[in-house]
C-alpha cells in the first residue's frame, strides 16, 4: 500500500523539477496561505509603491538629519563673517544660503531635524505607552471602573487641546525632555480609545477564556495576549500621529513656545523664515520643504500600513 503523504512543494523558489506525481503549487490568491500576518503584511507593504518610496525617503531624511550635519563644513552656531543673509551657492559652502546671523541654513535645517523627528518619537513613545496601558486595561476590566476611567479620558476632551500643552510648558519649562512629555501627556487619548475598544472585541474571544480556565492572572492576559493583538492598529495610529505631533511641535517653536537656542527645529526655522520672506525667501522654503516631505512620507506610510495590516482587505 502506497503513502498518501503529500510530497513537499518545490520547484517554485529554487528552481528544481517537480517530482512525478507531485502535486503543483499553488497558485491565485491561496498561494500565500501559509504565511504568518507579519509576513503577509510585510509582503502586501511591498506592493504599495507609494509607501515603500515614502519609507525608503523617510529613511534617507533621517540618515540624512543625523548624520548630514557632521559632513558639512559649518557649525550649528558657526557664523561666517562674510556671509550675512547670502543666497544658496555650491561655491562658497552654503548650499542653502545663510541666515541673518551669518549661520549657514542647511546645517541647522539638519539640526532642525534631529530635534523635530526626536520629539515626534519620543512624544508618541510616551502617547503609546500611556494609552495602550490605560485603554487595555480599561477594556479589560470593564464595569464601573472603565466608566470612570473613559469620563476622566472624556474629562481631558473637554480641555482645550493646545491651551493644555501650552500650560503644561508654562508651569513645567521650556526644557527639550519637557516638550516630550507634554505633548504625550495629552496624545494618549485616541490611543487609549482605540485600545480600548479592540480589547471590548477582544477578550471574549475563544483564546481569552481558554487563559482563563488555565488559570492564567488578569495582568498576564493583558500584557501577553490583549495588548500583542492589538498592535495592528496601534501601529497605523503611531505612523499618523508622529506626523500630527511634528506639526504640534512645529507650531509651539513658531509661537515661541518650543526649543529655544542654541537649540533648534523646522518650526523655529520657519518662525524665523517667515519675517525674511520677502529679502530671503530661501530661510523660509528650506525648511518648510524638509516638513512637508517628511509630513507626506509619513502620511503615506501610514496609510500603507493600514492597507496591509487591515484584515478586511486581505
Amino acid at each position: 500500500m502506497t503513502s498518501s503523504t503529500p510530497t513537499p512543494y518545490r520547484g517554485e523558489h529554487d528552481g528544481t523539477p517537480l517530482p512525478a506525481g507531485a502535486p503543483n503549487p499553488p497558485t491565485g490568491p491561496d498561494r500565500h496561505a501559509g504565511e504568518s500576518l507579519g509576513r503577509e503584511a510585510w509582503r502586501r507593504l511591498k506592493q504599495n509603491r507609494a509607501a515603500m518610496l515614502s519609507l525608503i525617503l523617510m529613511v534617507i531624511l533621517a540618515l540624512v538629519c543625523f548624520i548630514g550635519p557632521y559632513l558639512l563644513p559649518w557649525g550649528l552656531d558657526e557664523v561666517d563673517w562674510n556671509s550675512f543673509q547670502t543666497a544658496p551657492s555650491m561655491t562658497d559652502g552654503h548650499y542653502a544660503g545663510t541666515d541673518a546671523n551669518g549661520r549657514d541654513l542647511l546645517v541647522r535645517t539638519l539640526f532642525g531635524g534631529q530635534v523635530s523627528l526626536s520629539v515626534a518619537l519620543m512624544a508618541t513613545f510616551v502617547s503609546l505607552l500611556i494609552g495602550v496601558i490605560y485603554g487595555a486595561v480599561a477594556g479589560y476590566v470593564g464595569g464601573r471602573t472603565d466608566n470612570l476611567m473613559m469620563r476622566f479620558v472624556d474629562i481631558m476632551y473637554s480641555l482645550p487641546f493646545m491651551f493644555l500643552v501650552i500650560l503644561l510648558m508654562v508651569v513645567f519649562g521650556r526644557n527639550i525632555f519637557l516638550i516630550y512629555a507634554a505633548i504625550g501627556a495629552v496624545e494618549w487619548l485616541d490611543m487609549a480609545r482605540i485600545v480600548r475598544g479592540q480589547t471590548l472585541a477582544l477578550k471574549r474571544r475563544e483564546f481569552i477564556e481558554a487563559a482563563h480556565a488555565l488559570g492564567v492572572s488578569g495582568p498576564t492576559i493583558v500584557r501577553r495576549h490583549l495588548i500583542p493583538n492589538t498592535l495592528g492598529p496601534v501601529i497605523i495610529y503611531v505612523t499618523l500621529t508622529v506626523p500630527k505631533v511634528i506639526l504640534l511641535e512645529s507650531f509651539l517653536s513658531f509661537l515661541g513656545l518650543g526649543v529655544q537656542e542654541p537649540l533648534t527645529s523646522w518650526g523655529v526655522l520657519i518662525s524665523e523664515g517667515k519675517d525674511m520672506m520677502e529679502s530671503a525667501p530661501w530661510m523660509l522654503i528650506v525648511p518648510s520643504v524638509f516638513l512637508a516631505v517628511t509630513l507626506f512620507c509619513l502620511n503615506f506610510l501610514g496609510d500603507g500600513l493600514r492597507d496591509a495590516l487591515d484584515p478586511k482587505t486581505r
